[in-house]
This record gives C-alpha cells, structure tokens and sequence, in this order.
C-alpha cells in the first residue's frame, strides 16, 4: 500500500471527541489530518488510498467524506489532471481541514438553537394546556 507520508506523527485536536462522530466519520477524519500540508490545511489523497488506510471501501469513504463536509469539519473541491496529451481528467478531491475551534463553536451554536427551538414549543405547549 502507498500511503502519503507527513512526517512521523500528527496531532489530532482533544475536541473532535465533542462532535459524536461516528468511528467511520473519526477513521477517515483521522487520515485526512495526518495527510494535511500544516501550513495550507489541504491534501488531495483518492478515495482509494483513504479506503486503503482505513481499510474500507471507496464509497464507504465517500459516504463519511459528505458526513464531515455536513459538519463542517472539511470542505472539498474537484481538481483536474492534465494528460500529456492535453486531455483533461477529473483528478482527487482537495480537502481543507477547517480550523477546529471554529467547527467547535458551530456546533455548539446549532445544539443552543436546537435547545431554544424545543423551549419555544414547550412554552406553546404548556400556554395551549392552560387554556
């Protein structure tokens, strides 16, 4: 197996134990940080070698990949190949990691609006009752 060398340790933020991830959602998590240029916060390895890694398949990969995008832990972007040709190919996916304080304060944002969501309805529901 081919896998993109970092160096020989990468560092894998306390929080992103307070995100509930799924063990699939941490695996390939896990890899794309270890892959990450630290200065630009991007890598660009294929499903394959993700899956490779962290032994599952390329759509299993692909599937945790839009579960880390729905949270805000990644975003990505298509990127090309040239041919010598000239002929123009899909290439892998640019990952950027996202800062993870600021996907931190994101999720903590949404479970405050979740819980001023449910008083509200429960102050409908309890003002309905008293009628």
């Amino acid at each position: 197996m081919k896998y993109i060398s970092c160096g020989n340790y990468f560092s894998l933020p306390n929080e992103i134990f307070l995100l509930g991830l799924s063990s699939g959602e941490l695996a390939v998590y896990s890899f794309l940080k270890r892959c990450e240029n630290r200065k630009t916060h991007q890598c660009w390895p294929s499903y394959k070698t993700i899956g490779q890694a962290v032994r599952m398949s390329e759509n299993t990969v692909r599937k945790y990949t839009l579960c880390l995008e729905e949270r805000g832990l990644i975003s990505t972007e298509p990127t090309e190949i040239t041919t010598r040709a000239g002929q123009k190919h899909n290439g892998n996916l640019l990952y950027t990691l996202h800062p993870i304080q600021e996907v931190i304060d994101e999720h903590y944002d949404r479970q405050l609006e979740q819980l001023e969501i449910s008083a509200a309805r429960q102050r409908t529901t309890t003002a309905q009752a008293s009628m």
